[in-house]
């Protein structure tokens, strides 16, 4: 896979890769039941969030199928984290792979996630060469949903009771995007 530049930087956000010292900002906002609510994980704790930053700082050079790229959205003069973004890779053969993203709800509705989730984007179609990558969600997170739509991709699928979820049957939505439409909205470089 291409070697990939780090920082990232957009209008108003620089992408990095995690470090250390960043976990006390990411429990932050992961230690939030707000937060957490449409995550796998539930609310961590200062240990779980040292444990999952440490794993972050690793994931920095997506190579091999289930191989994660984890950036540090990070606000520029503060060095704050306000969130996180990644790229899962789902398949080398296929080109495929998958965008995720949280946020500190403080700075939600501001198009930060947007911004951050499009450099994401560009780093799979235009840096990676994929083909194809998707974005799921379960289906009450309307927040989610409406940035994949913001971002141009498309919602392919509503996959009704997919597990048990935190105590429920979740539907999950599933939105993908192709290299040539990402090339189509004029995105890339």
């Amino acid at each position: 896979m291409p070697h990939i530049d780090f920082p990232l930087v957009t209008d108003r956000l620089i992408l990095r890769p995690f470090r250390p010292g960043d976990a006390e900002d990411v429990c932050d906002y992961q230690r939030r039941p707000d937060v957490a609510r449409f995550m796998r994980w539930e609310p961590r704790g200062p240990q779980d969030v040292r444990v999952a930053v440490e794993q972050m700082a690793r994931e920095t050079e997506p190579a091999s199928d289930g191989d994660c790229l984890s950036l540090a959205v990070v606000e520029p003069g503060t060095d704050r984290v306000i969130g996180q973004v990644e790229l899962v890779l789902l398949s080398v053969e296929h080109r495929q792979g998958e965008l995720g993203y949280v946020f500190h709800p403080a700075h939600q509705g501001k198009g930060f996630a947007t911004e951050a989730a499009a450099a994401v984007l560009g780093v799979a179609f235009d840096v990676l060469g994929l083909h194809r990558v998707i974005g799921r969600c379960h289906a009450s997170n309307t927040a989610s949903a409406g940035l994949l739509e913001r971002l141009g991709m498309r919602q392919e699928a509503r996959f009704i009771g997919t597990e048990l979820f935190k105590g429920a049957w979740r539907d999950d939505l599933v939105y993908a995007m192709l290299r040539r439409e990402w090339q189509n909205l004029g995105r890339s470089a």
